[in-house]
């Protein structure tokens, strides 16, 4: 296994990673809500949100880590290390409030550097269709563990929905690259999702 990417401040990147042994992550709605509270919490502060979808034994984020993130005035900060945290609290509350133990998560998380915006701009829609990939739903639109709706309908949120929407120009195009997409373009980019 090599060694998992640096998180540099500035950069995009494609944040994802599944249950341990293909196991599921949220076991009710409730764990949804907790693991984004937790999210706030850890992430927020670091990394800008543009998209993200979470599934019952996976997830994915677009993140793009901050320029402006002060982590104890470390020389080098690890922004990976907040990622770690987070993980590492979500899986003790599971593993309390479900008598279960050891990793909750596959570890190291993947991250993958967002180097162009054509690529940036699939990832969106790659992100927001996954659901439907692995039958979760038969409409990614619908889905509630998604950014989608919030972004196309332009709700205020933490998730960065205008800047997003301002790639695709408009709600009509932005539409339509999620219908067109061809996962073929991207998808050496997706190691084992």
């Amino acid at each position: 296994m090599s060694k998992p990417i640096p998180l540099i401040s500035g950069q995009y990147y494609h944040i994802y990673n599944r249950g341990n042994n293909g196991e599921n992550l949220f076991f009710e709605e409730r764990n949804y809500e907790y693991f984004f509270k937790l999210y706030i919490r850890y992430i927020y502060p670091i990394a800008d949100t543009y998209a993200y979808c979470l599934m019952k034994n996976h997830f994915h984020f677009l993140v793009r880590i901050r320029l402006d993130t002060d982590l104890s005035g470390l020389s080098t900060p690890d922004y990976s290390k907040q990622f770690s945290n987070f993980f590492n609290a979500y899986t003790k509350a599971i593993n309390k409030t479900y008598q279960r133990s050891g990793n909750l998560f596959e570890r190291p998380f993947k991250r993958i550097l967002v180097n162009s915006n054509s690529y940036l701009m699939n990832l969106v829609s790659y992100i927001h269709r996954n659901p439907q990939k692995h039958g979760f739903t038969d409409d990614f639109r619908t889905y509630p563990y998604s950014s989608y709706q919030t972004i196309y309908q332009q709700k205020k949120s933490r998730i960065n929905g205008q800047e997003v929407m301002s790639w695709f120009q408009n709600p009509r195009l932005f539409v339509e690259a999620h219908d067109k997409l061809d996962e073929l373009e991207i998808q050496h980019l997706i190691e084992d999702d």
